[in-house]
């Protein structure tokens, strides 16, 4: 008379009790609970492969549910009908599992193979602090396989009342697993569909003349900012340059009156010059260890020999932020040990909130006023030409150049009484 098959169900399983010796219960084709005189349970899954008896364990119960454990069983047993053994394949995504990137591990990858190879020091710096503040946190621990798309939404909410944080993680995020995937580290992004939850409003400051004329005058030389910095907002004003760039104006890159930025000072990757007017030429001073505005932070390297930098970009924003009257940050800072340091009132200029980048933004609208053409104001701006113009238009239009700048800077000194 045939024995009747037992079905495994949780009932049964919690009654089980352990005996002097260990014993097994088997479900049928190899699926099997083993309960140790401890009272200690673990499920298996005893098969045969190549001629050779073997043993898999499923995992533990109760912390591995019956149903969980049917379905490795349910996994392994296919494995098997196919010829191929479950415990060599688990050891394999074990190895595969060991090696694959975390995020961090990821992001070190992403700088070493693309962003210092591509980006601007500057650039690739930024990535660095944004990717080290507002993402290792979260994600730096997890491996880069295991990011979901709800993971990206989530890390993105978190940060939807700081529009332009929101979008800069965005776009480092999504760049860095489009990396994982044309490097065939990844097989897909999680990004695939993913929105920014807020929108970024474009920004239009725009200094007007008499705002231009209090800065030069009366606003700046009361500010409690080194005098590095004051000849810095100036430049960012008479030249119309990136922040970054003139922060990091080398005697290398200086020639009489023109100022040659390299390609990997540019935003572009190309290399760019400016006619640098007597005034800009005044502006830059004497430069210290090759630079014309040094860092006041010398760093030094693992020898304890001194590494000279320019000042940071950031530290420029920073200054005119703590020196503006009634200046109120967008979002309360959570971190008691982040404060602004405090300025005397009257030493804080009396204008509205303004940045680096629009004091670009003025300079390019006030050529436009002086009657200058688009071709030209993005020639000196630094912008890469589009379409046709990129392709055929070889012009590099140094006279311009020359010409558009001496024009602004004759309109700075009309407005400034020099």
């Amino acid at each position: 008379m045939s024995r009747a098959k037992i079905v495994f169900t949780d009932t049964m399983i919690k009654k089980l009790k352990p005996e002097a010796t260990e014993y097994r219960k088997s479900e049928g084709n190899g699926f099997t609970i083993r309960v140790m005189p401890s009272g200690f349970k673990s499920w298996l899954y005893l098969y045969a492969i190549d001629g050779k008896r073997r043993c898999m364990n499923l995992g533990h119960y109760p912390e591995v549910t019956l149903e969980t454990a049917r379905d490795k069983f349910e996994a392994a047993r296919k494995l098997v009908k196919n010829g191929l053994d479950p415990l060599e394949a688990a050891e394999q995504t074990k190895e595969e599992r060991r090696k694959a990137p975390t995020v961090a591990e990821l992001f070190a990858d992403y700088m070493k193979r693309h962003a210092k190879l591509n980006k601007r020091e500057s650039s690739w710096r930024e990535d660095e602090r944004l990717f080290k503040v507002n993402v290792e946190p979260t994600w730096g621990k997890r491996k880069a396989a295991d990011i979901k798309k709800r993971d990206c939404i989530t890390l993105l909410d978190s940060y939807a009342d700081r529009p332009a944080l929101c979008h800069n993680v965005m776009k480092l995020t999504r760049k860095l697993f489009n990396f994982a995937v044309e490097k065939d580290i990844l097989e897909h992004t999680p990004f695939t569909g993913v929105k920014v939850p807020v929108e970024l409003a474009s920004r239009e400051r725009i200094l007007s003349e008499t705002e231009i004329r209090n800065l030069w005058i009366t606003e700046l030389p009361k500010a409690a900012m080194s005098d590095e910095v004051k000849r810095i907002i100036k430049l960012l004003l008479l030249t119309g340059q990136r922040v970054g760039e003139v922060c990091g104006i080398n005697v290398d890159e200086i020639d009489g009156h023109w100022w040659t930025l390299p390609p990997e000072r540019t935003k572009n990757r190309q290399i760019h010059t400016v006619y640098l007017t007597d005034t800009a030429i005044e502006l830059l001073g004497t430069p210290v260890n090759g630079y014309y505005f040094p860092s006041p932070v010398t760093k030094s390297d693992s020898e304890g020999n001194p590494i000279y930098t320019h000042i940071d970009e950031n530290a420029v924003a920073y200054a005119i932020r703590r020196n503006l009257k009634n200046y109120q940050p967008r979002r309360p800072i959570k971190s008691a040990k982040i404060s602004m340091v405090e300025v005397p009132e009257e030493k804080k200029m009396e204008l509205a909130h303004f940045t680096p980048h629009d004091l670009r933004r003025t300079f390019s609208t006030g050529l436009a006023k002086l009657g200058f053409h688009d071709e030209v104001i993005d020639a000196v701006t630094g912008h890469k030409k589009q379409g046709i113009i990129k392709i055929y238009n070889r012009h590099k239009y140094d006279a311009e150049k020359k010409q558009a700048l001496e024009a602004w800077e004759r309109r700075i000194f009309k407005l400034t009484n020099k």
